[in-house]
């Protein structure tokens, strides 16, 4: 009787872990450029899909490292989601060696999640002397949560070509989003109105598009040009711009130069403010409403 027991226990186990296995491998798979479009993935997808990102949210998305472990995550996708604009210009190799015919460009797993989305353009000169240029724009537009809604449409009709017997779940996991992240934007601007019109210094011209949406102004950047470390002149440039102009903060990402943040921050008299320029780039910011809501009220406090 004992042996009969077990039997039957062991046989309700193995069956357990088939069906888990089962459910496991049901679930769309997901890879995203960059974290900022995995956290969109993952709020309008739930349950039914699986994301991974091939950039870290504490990583330089310019520059990522060309690796067989990225490789192998896209070999497994159902669906590749790109920022575009020139920001990942490193997936294009990866696909290659992928050798993944169902994320390919063109094909119903390949989404660029910048198409539609209103783009700032790229200043300067759009050749190597302009530095890292951008000739399409500026590709950080996920750091203005007013135009989710693009890009989460773009996401959503991805999953929808790769999944269409899930596209009503889609749908509705996208308007449930959008819903909540809508009184968001209105929390994050109401916290950020005393602040309205204050001047700023960014490291790199990451959070062009978050200054313009909550109405803030970029004084100017450490980086000499974007991707180009700074000149001493070009500091000391700055540092005079900030102090006639009184600029108190300095935004600063997680993968920039802090010795020239530090040496610009003492020299202006202004705060050298460390935010995190992606989802993730600072432990436990790992969503993309959890990272407006780190960001704004580090800026809120910091300009109060």
């Amino acid at each position: 009787m004992l042996r009969l027991i077990t039997a039957l226990v062991v046989a309700l186990l193995v069956i357990g872990l088939r069906i888990a296995d089962g459910q496991a491998a049901a679930k769309i798979r997901v890879v995203a450029s960059i974290s900022d479009l995995k956290a969109l993935a993952e709020a309008v997808g739930g349950d039914l899909i699986e994301v991974d990102a091939l950039a870290r949210g504490s990583q330089n998305a310019h520059d990522v490292e060309v690796r067989p472990s990225l490789m192998l995550k896209l070999r497994r996708a159902d669906l590749l989601v790109r920022n575009g604009l020139g920001l990942d210009f490193w997936v294009e190799p990866l696909v290659v060696g992928a050798q993944n015919a169902r994320i390919m460009p063109g094909t119903a797993g390949y989404v660029d999640a910048s198409r539609g989305v209103p783009i700032i353009p790229s200043t300067g000169a759009l050749d190597r002397s302009g530095g890292d240029v951008h000739p399409e724009g500026n590709p950080h537009y996920t750091l203005d949560p007013t135009l989710a809604p693009i890009i989460t449409a773009n996401i959503v009709e991805g999953l929808k070509r790769v999944a269409p017997e899930h596209a009503p779940r889609f749908e509705e996991g996208r308007r449930a989003f959008l819903a909540r992240l809508e009184a968001d934007i209105v929390r994050w601007q109401r916290m950020l109105e005393s602040a309205r019109g204050a001047k700023v210094i960014t490291y790199h011209e990451t959070f062009t598009y978050f200054l313009r949406r909550f109405g803030l102004e970029q004084a100017g950047s450490i980086e000499d040009r974007p991707g180009i470390p700074a000149s001493p002149g070009h500091l000391a440039g700055l540092i005079r711009t900030m102090k006639d102009q009184k600029v108190r903060v300095i935004m600063a990402e997680p993968w920039a130069d802090q010795r020239a943040v530090g040496l610009v921050a003492r020299e202006s008299g202004a705060r050298a403010l460390a935010l995190p320029s992606s989802v993730g780039g600072v432990r436990g910011v790992d969503s993309y409403v959890g990272f407006f809501d780190y960001n704004v009220k580090a800026l809120a406090d910091a300009l109060r």
